[in-house]
């Protein structure tokens, strides 16, 4: 290798693995920040927080990665040309892409590495991650109890509450419960102003304490009499105080390292959402034709066309509805309204299961095209870096940073919008996933086309020379009327 080589990689590798480990560390307490909630002072061990932020780090490294390239581009670059480095490179007829080439194919081993890792890695640590939480939940029953809808994960009831609070996360506000561990429905039912959960390590049960209630049980026998049936009491009660438990042996047992959830969208590698998405597709055509022929045999439509039969041909009003008496056509226009009213009702039935259904499938095909888009974000953001260090000049942490922060905010937000996009069918899942690169491809080329000639980021007088020009045309026009 040579020594303008060397001396160009390594000025670029020292930036450049101290912004990634910077960068690492901030995505990975930001993941951490947004997980506190569920995980502190829950009694949960020091070993499996460190697993969770080990996940976190194989997870968001495929993210740190393009933006430690940008902005160590950036700052080596900037520094060489600070230095009149650069300057003296082009007086030895060294170009700019010379100068970059060492740089070139070390970024474009990133993206292959970073290819590799997304298929793999992040696929591995999105499973153990999210099913260690889900796994922390189940050893930790009052974390998997979500405010504002009913909570179906403790067997036998039905919880809902409005707020969960205080410091444990343990105190509920109007809480409501539907109690069907007698089997045979919704035969009881407990109202709270507030409520408590108790839970304590390895404990087979979970106590609920309620305050300022009411209470309401059905006591029904098993009497196949109707009219017994009707006569059996109820009872009904409101209390200060009400304290029960609910059996979670079934929650304490759990294993934290099981694995409930293996085929989410972001938990298979690129082969195996090959294989998936077309089997998905085909059950979606497969359900959207069985919809569709469904309310083409509830309106009849077939029935709509001529068919030619024995019965002689009458001559018939233009309109259907004269043909029959007064009578009849009532009777036919509200059959009508009534089938229109049965079909729409349907209609918007199926729109939002289907609506759901093309979600999920999207969600499946917009990660298959991101992933190689994404692993393409290293190169791009080279190309976008290094031109742009060599031509601001600035060498450092102050202006690089404000710069690599913009441009990979520009960046993350069109993918973002793009993936949004097309999780909701707006545009193909191609196109949304694309659509950063789409945009940021041209600005690297134009970029990289002005640095190589040794021109500015913007030249002013591009804008100004027709303003001139027309000034003074104006002028001269003016002159000659006088």
């Amino acid at each position: 290798m040579k020594i303008l080589d060397r001396y160009i990689l390594k000025s670029f590798i020292r930036p450049f693995l101290a912004t990634f480990f910077i960068v690492l560390f901030v995505l990975v307490m930001q993941m951490l920040w947004l997980a506190f909630e569920r995980i502190a002072g829950k009694g949960i061990g020091m070993f499996f927080i460190l697993k969770f932020l080990y996940y976190s780090c194989l997870i968001v490294s495929a993210q740190a990665l393009p933006i430690a390239i940008l902005l160590s581009s950036i700052m080596s670059l900037g520094n060489l040309s600070e230095n009149y480095e650069f300057a003296a490179a082009k007086s030895a007829s060294i170009s700019l892409m010379r100068l970059l080439r060492p740089l070139i194919v070390l970024t474009f081993t990133l993206s292959v590495l970073n290819f590799f890792f997304l298929n793999n890695v992040y696929p591995y640590a999105i499973l153990k991650q999210q099913n260690l939480m889900l796994n922390i939940k189940k050893k930790k029953p009052a974390l998997a109890l979500i405010p504002g809808s009913f909570n179906s994960e403790i067997p036998a009831y039905q919880i809902k509450f409005d707020e969960k609070y205080g410091e444990e996360d343990n105190l509920l506000k109007k809480v409501l419960i539907y109690d069907l561990s007698s089997g045979r429905g919704n035969k009881k039912v407990i109202t709270a102003d507030r409520g408590k959960i108790l839970t304590e390590e390895g404990s087979k049960y979970m106590t609920l304490i309620l305050y300022d209630g009411y209470y309401y049980e059905e006591h029904q026998k098993r009497i196949r009499n109707v009219n017994d049936i009707k006569k059996m009491p109820s009872s009904n009660a409101d209390f200060k105080e009400y304290t029960f438990n609910i059996d979670i042996s079934a929650f304490s047992d759990h294993n934290l390292d099981d694995e409930k959830y293996r085929n989410l969208y972001n938990m298979l590698s690129l082969q195996q959402l090959s294989d998936t998405i077309p089997k998905m597709k085909l059950n979606y055509d497969e359900f959207v034709f069985s919809k569709a022929k469904s309310i083409y045999s509830r309106v009849n439509v077939d029935e709509l066309y001529p068919a030619k039969d024995s019965i002689a041909i009458h001559q018939l009003e233009g309109d259907i509805i004269d043909n029959f008496k007064e009578k009849d056509k009532i009777t036919l226009l509200s059959s009508a309204v009534n089938s229109i009213k049965a079909s729409i009702n349907n209609v918007n039935s199926f729109t939002t299961v289907i609506k759901n259904k093309r979600k999920r499938l999207n969600l499946y095909d917009i990660e298959y095209h991101n992933r190689i888009a994404f692993s393409l974000s290293c190169l791009i953001l080279f190309f976008i870096g290094a031109p742009l260090g060599s031509i601001i000049r600035k060498g450092g942490f102050g202006l690089p940073m404000i710069l690599a922060i913009s441009i990979y905010v520009i960046y993350f937000f069109t993918n973002t919008f793009g993936r949004n996009l097309a999780e909701e069918s707006s545009v193909t899942a191609i196109q949304g996933s694309w659509i950063s690169a789409i945009i940021m491809i041209p600005f690297g080329v134009f970029l990289t086309r002005r640095a190589s000639k040794g021109m500015g980021l913007f030249n002013i007088d591009v804008f100004l020379q027709p303003i001139k020009k027309l000034f003074r045309r104006r002028k001269k026009t003016l002159e000659d009327d006088h």
